[in-house]
């Protein structure tokens, strides 16, 4: 199995469709963070990296339609790194309202901004990525299992607790830990291979 899967195809098709509101919320839920983990790792304050990844979400909803007809399969978290980078440039280079623009601050920002290589921010577009699939799947399959047995699987296979803590702190005993996590493990990855 590839480290990651490409990008749903039908749900690129889906956001191109204006009217389709629940592929749009899939499509933000997963990028959405992305975006904005890149502007704030590149230096952008957490407003500016929030308005930043609001302007690129904008400019691939209206040039999405466009993507699709001119780029090759694969290449959309390219695409959208290039729209991120470049946005994120224009940031840097602009400055805060208010502020002075120019100076050594500014050529300091903008020297210590890594390469365009488009390879640099891929990983994180990836992370991201699967990261967003896993929140999705996971929101999904939460309400079909009891409380307790969502925090147990949780409490272990997300947080890292130790299954013997986690049976001692739900009042459970360790093979029921067990038990809770492997069958939350399964469905969760059937949702995850339904959702990529």
């Amino acid at each position: 199995m590839p480290e990651l899967p490409d990008t749903r195809e039908s749900l690129l098709l889906k956001v191109g469709e204006p009217a389709n509101a629940e592929a749009w919320q899939e499509f933000t839920a997963i990028y959405r963070p992305a975006v904005y983990r890149l502007a704030r790792k590149r230096g952008l304050q957490d407003a500016d990296a929030e308005d930043l990844a609001q302007r690129v979400l904008i400019v691939v909803s209206q040039k999405i339609s466009e993507w699709r007809l001119t780029s090759p399969q694969g290449a959309f978290r390219g695409w959208l790194i290039a729209i991120a980078r470049n946005a994120i440039i224009n940031a840097l280079t602009r400055g805060t309202r208010g502020a002075g623009i120019g100076g050594s601050s500014i050529l300091a920002r903008l020297e210590g901004q890594p390469d365009r290589d488009a390879e640099n921010d891929g990983p994180e577009i990836d992370e991201e990525f699967r990261r967003g699939i896993f929140r999705q799947a996971a929101e999904q399959i939460r309400p079909e299992f009891q409380e307790a047995t969502w925090l147990a699987f949780w409490l272990t296979a997300v947080e890292g607790l130790a299954v013997d803590e986690t049976a001692r702190r739900l009042a459970k005993n360790e093979g029921s830990i067990y038990a809770s996590r492997s069958r939350i493990m399964r469905r969760l990855k059937e949702k995850i291979l339904e959702l990529s």
